[in-house]
């Protein structure tokens, strides 16, 4: 990181809970705030980059999942391990309202509130796994044992085939 990069409030939480990390940024495209685009920017294979979708579930409210950057989420398999009947997309409008975060920046560390997290099963099959660093252009890198644990997250079958 040099020195003229001002941490995130995700690199202060884990900071503050002695969990070592790398981060990494890139330049951010705002017509394409995906997470392959992240991938491709900083030379990661899509399915180590780990994006955040919240959805709306019509039991719990808010859940978070994160998943790879290339998948896209089985709202089925959302509904079913977060104890819903269905869950829905959050609408980008209401992310920042909701979570503190604004699209191509959401982090599961740091959100307003702690909300059931689950991530897709897939993340042991890598050593770290980069997610949003809570601002668009910055990542994250971290074992994924560590995250589930930190974040409190489940780790599931929540992608589509």
């Amino acid at each position: 990181m040099s020195k003229k990069e001002k941490k995130t409030n995700v690199m202060r939480i884990l900071d503050k809970a002695s969990i070592s990390y790398d981060t990494k940024s890139y330049e951010v495209d705002e017509e394409n705030l995906s997470g392959v685009h992240a991938a491709e920017e900083l030379g990661y294979d899509p399915d180590m980059v780990f994006k955040t979708i919240v959805v709306r579930g019509s039991q719990t409210g808010p859940v978070v999942f994160c998943l790879p950057s290339e998948k896209e989420l089985d709202l089925k398999k959302a509904a079913r391990v977060s104890g819903n009947k269905s869950v829905e997309m959050l609408h980008v409008k209401d992310l920042p309202a909701v979570t503190g975060y604004v699209r191509g920046g959401c982090s599961p560390i740091g959100m307003k509130k702690a909300f059931p997290t689950f991530i897709d099963q897939s993340a042991l099959s890598h050593e770290a796994v980069s997610i949003s660093a809570g601002q668009r252009g910055r990542q994250v890198l971290l074992p994924p044992s560590v995250l589930a644990d930190f974040i409190h997250a489940s780790l599931e079958d929540i992608v589509m085939k």
